[in-house]
């Protein structure tokens, strides 16, 4: 499998993340200082909004904490994942196009939504829930979100891209998988969920069963979404090149 990632932005967002976190903290910690060094009247409206600021400011960092700087990160967990599946035919395309990860196979195009968080995680529907985490829940934590939303939302900008970029494939499969990339992920239910939704490990199961109902893409079509997938990763692919001839 051939893995393509944007390397660049990931070391860039990582290092916004130690960046908005530490000015997060400083905030904080001046706010609080504030309080026992100042006589203005106003000290409290002062704290108010540094606590405010601080807050803001560390939650986007552990935002970005949480995608670049953890490790192992998503993208890498799925490198070993899909990889299982897609040893010889698949193309893994990490923080290049309109979704973050996207699989080609010859068969469509698999949209994988990673989500980090652990905890005991269950699906009915549409409707998710987090438990398990105690007093964990409040501390450099981000919340779960509606997976299912996100999973719809980035493989309806990947049909826009490909109907755009890609028109001789408008119509190739394009189907999202919801990936859990914590290694001590307690429990994972989903019941009636129109989206699978699977742990890391079982990934490879996942994308056999998703394709193996699919033909494999007319060559033309192919091409294609090849081309303008690599279109975004052209320079990566010419620093492998150029790599593998040294």
């Amino acid at each position: 499998m051939i893995v393509l990632r944007d390397e660049k932005r990931i070391a860039r967002l990582a290092r916004l993340a130690q960046i908005f976190s530490f000015l997060g903290l400083g905030i904080l910690v001046a706010g609080l200082l504030f309080i026992f060094l100042s006589e203005n009247p106003n000290v409290f409206l002062f704290q108010l909004v540094a606590l405010v600021g601080g807050f803001v400011f560390s939650q986007i960092g552990l935002h970005f904490a949480h995608r670049y700087l953890r490790r192992p990160r998503m993208d890498q967990v799925l490198d070993k994942a899909a990889g299982k599946y897609a040893r010889r035919d698949g193309r893994l395309y990490h923080y290049l196009l309109p979704a973050p990860h996207v699989l080609l196979l010859p068969t469509g195009v698999a949209v994988l939504t990673a989500k980090f968080q652990t905890g005991r995680i269950t699906a009915n529907g549409d409707t998710w829930q987090q438990t398990g985490l105690g007093m964990r829940r409040f501390f450099g934590r981000e919340g779960l979100g509606n997976p299912t939303r996100e999973a719809e939302e980035q493989a309806a900008k990947m049909v826009a891209y490909i109907k755009e970029h890609a028109p001789a494939a408008a119509d190739a499969p394009v189907f999202p998988i919801i990936v859990f990339t914590a290694p001590n992920i307690a429990s994972l239910e989903v019941k009636e969920s129109h989206i699978p939704a699977v742990h890391a490990a079982k990934l490879s199961g996942a994308l056999r069963q998703r394709s193996i109902n699919l033909k494999p893409l007319p060559q033309e079509q192919y091409n294609a979404l090849r081309a303008a997938f690599d279109a975004p990763a052209a320079r990566l692919i010419e620093e492998t090149v150029e790599t593998s001839e040294e």
